[in-house]
């Protein structure tokens, strides 16, 4: 049974890109009761004190929002926080809804889940069918395990747990930090710095050659509220916006939106990551949900909050 207006959404992770996306679109849909932690408040990779916490607190559904994410330098350099942490959050938070008999949960993950070589656009069923990609594998397998504790406590308890495997995301209120952030921020933030000091050259990371799908998260957001009012057959399901590009041309757009116009390189001495990443996005699809932002409106509403918020403090 989808879940209803009145019912007491947990939104963990609400802080982050996806979570305050997560969070405006509840509002939206008129959900006022939506209950929230900071990290301070509550730290979900300890598991006393989120048994303890959800115990003492009346919850219809649970959205595990909460993650360590980065791009690719910060993946492949803080390998074990990023296995530790997204790992117990995942255990912690899943666990702790069910032996509270919270029947509805719905977990989010990543594209990076599926192999490094898998056939293009990737369906679920490509899961644990071959090797990761090496540079965010720990995260990638903890995010497995949050999809798999889903499905099993599903099959063993009659749960009512979703995971959601969204694409690349970006958008309002992304991290812009040059050593964790992702490639549309990093790209945005690279050339405007370059444009406001007046350089006539950009460098970027790799060989600009990979293929990427990209999503605005407010458009994630959607698709989570849409899933959780409708009856979803399947447990697992892809979200993406169906388009790929290069990161060429992805850093020609970016360009375009910033409005520099010197000449971009690539350094192909450092890593691409996975030469090409599709999702199949049929089944979210079948249950009526289609993204509305385009990836020049997106980055656009994205370059507009970063100038607006952050430009003049990092530069």
């Amino acid at each position: 049974m989808p879940i209803k207006a009145g019912d007491r959404i947990y939104l963990a992770g609400h802080r982050g890109l996806v979570g305050a996306a997560i969070m405006r679109r509840l509002r939206e849909a008129g959900w006022d009761d939506v209950l929230v932690r900071t990290h301070r408040e509550l730290d979900l990779t300890r598991q006393a004190d989120v048994e303890s916490w959800f115990s003492s607190r009346k919850i219809d559904c649970v959205i595990v929002a909460a993650a360590k994410v980065g791009g690719i330098h910060a993946n492949d350099t803080y390998r074990a926080e990023f296995l530790y942490h997204n790992l117990m959050i995942s255990a912690n938070v899943i666990n702790a809804a069910y032996r509270n008999g919270i029947r509805h949960l719905l977990f989010l993950g990543s594209s990076c889940i599926y192999p490094r070589g898998c056939p293009q656009p990737m369906t679920e069923d490509y899961l644990l069918t071959s090797a990761l990609e090496p540079t965010n594998e720990p995260y990638a397998i903890a995010k497995i395990a949050g999809v798999k504790l889903c499905e099993t406590y599903n099959h063993q308890y009659g749960t009512r747990y979703i995971s959601l495997m969204p694409t690349n995301l970006y958008g309002i209120g992304d991290n812009f930090d040059p050593s964790t952030s992702h490639v549309i921020p990093a790209m945005i933030r690279k050339i405007d710095d370059a444009k406001r000091a007046g350089r006539n050259e950009v460098t970027l990371w790799g060989t600009g050659q990979p293929l990427r799908e990209f999503l605005f998260a407010d458009d994630l957001a959607d698709a989570c509220v849409h899933v959780l009012q409708a009856e979803p057959v399947h447990e697992l399901m892809n979200v993406g916006s169906g388009e790929e590009l290069s990161i060429d041309d992805l850093a020609h757009k970016v360009a375009a939106v910033v409005g520099y116009r010197g000449t971009l390189r690539f350094d192909p001495g450092m890593p691409d990551g996975t030469p090409r990443k599709l999702v199949d996005s049929t089944r979210i699809r079948a249950l009526g949900w289609q993204p509305r932002t385009s990836l020049e409106a997106g980055l656009r509403r994205t370059y507009d909050w970063y100038r607006a918020n952050l430009a003049d403090e990092v530069a």
